[in-house]
């Protein structure tokens, strides 16, 4: 089977089409893979060297969620129309909303990895403004929720989400994200400090509840500090004594960060899936997790939660985790659940299934 992907460099999503395309291409699929955002960097594109049948096309058009992007969006439609007939493509699979009603006869999946509505609403407690730019967004994910044969989530939460805040698809499936066990390692000795990972600049990571009280041990903050367009930005990110920002690293690196890390704390408010505490727990890291309802979702009771957004809550809990035993146990408990639920194998498994599922279906029409 061809399947034509699209994907963006901005965070997860890269990660995440990492690990499909690969599996995909193993498996013996044909890819044509489309990225939006920045040009990726080469550390970025080292997995596809030894992936044959693989045809990347990268491209700096901005994403949907950018308010300045409606040229683009229109610019990046008819770049894959054109694509589209270049490649003749078995199925369509988007990580945007905005592609989702592109004119093409072709079965289509549409990933809703994260929207701007329900991010919004659980930063700030409500729905954003109606603005005009506001009201084109909504429409590109209407149109592209609308068009797709399925739409799929990477959690239940997520999919309910996208139905609480624009519309029902005719077809919806959740597949949890999943990452490769054998590319981490939990039984390195583990060092006395506590790691957390994410964009510092994205209010809805939170990661400025770590600097909110004084917390027991070390603390380790890897990630951007600035947004994506938004380089010459200050940031108040203001570090105590015992934090260290370490900024962002390479897959590389942070597996060895991973490795050496005995807690992870995981700080979000919004999270549809969240690769970084999934990457931990493959790294033999006990979880500590903002109480938001993903969360409980994916990790039930293999993690620790402290009280929603409560950064005294968070220091009990981490101080609770001082006690070796317990520490071991919540190890253990994360590095099941992962390798239980969250593979790349079971992923591509799923996602497999989607595409001959709408294939068949377009036939039969």
């Amino acid at each position: 089977m061809h399947i034509l992907i699209t994907s963006d460099t901005v965070g997860g999503v890269w990660t995440h089409t990492q690990e499909l395309v690969s599996g995909l291409v193993r498996a013996g699929h044909q890819i044509t893979l489309v990225s939006f955002g920045k040009l990726p960097l080469p550390h970025q594109t080292a997995w596809m060297k030894v992936l044959p049948r693989l045809d990347y096309r990268p491209t700096e058009y901005r994403l949907e969620w950018m308010e300045v992007a409606d040229r683009d969006i229109e610019e990046s439609r008819r770049y894959l129309e054109l694509l589209v007939r270049e490649v003749r493509p078995d199925v369509l699979h988007f990580s945007q909303y905005c592609y989702g009603d592109l004119p093409a006869d072709l079965p289509r999946i549409v990933v809703a990895h994260s929207d701007v509505v329900s991010w919004w609403a659980a930063v700030h407690g409500c729905e954003p403004q109606e603005t005009p730019w506001m009201r084109r967004y909504r429409q590109h994910v209407i149109k592209g929720l609308q068009a797709a044969d399925s739409v799929v989530a990477p959690s239940r939460w997520m999919l309910d989400a996208v139905c609480k805040h624009y519309v029902h698809p005719r077809q919806e499936t959740v597949i949890y994200n999943g990452r490769t066990p054998a590319l981490f390692n939990p039984h390195s000795p583990k060092e006395d400090f506590i790691l957390s990972v994410g964009r510092i600049w994205d209010e809805g990571k939170h990661i400025s509840l770590l600097l909110k009280r004084e917390l027991p041990g070390q603390i380790c903050i890897v990630g951007w500090e600035q947004e994506p367009g938004r380089e010459g930005k200050e940031t108040t990110l203001n570090a105590r004594d015992n934090v260290r920002l370490l900024g962002p690293k390479a897959q590389s690196e942070l597996k060895d960060i991973y490795a050496a890390a005995a807690v992870y704390v995981a700080t979000s408010r919004y999270e549809p899936f969240g690769l970084s505490p999934l990457e931990a727990a493959l790294s033999g890291c006990a979880l500590v997790m903002n109480d938001n309802p993903a969360f409980r979702e994916l990790w039930g009771d293999a993690a620790l939660y402290f009280e929603r957004d409560n950064a005294d809550d968070l220091a009990l809990r981490l101080s609770e985790l001082k006690d070796a035993g317990l520490l071991r146990e919540y190890e253990m408990r994360a590095y099941q659940r992962a390798c239980d639920r969250f593979t790349a194998e079971r992923m591509v498994a799923q996602y497999e299934k989607i595409y001959q599922d709408v294939c068949s279906t377009a036939r039969v029409a």
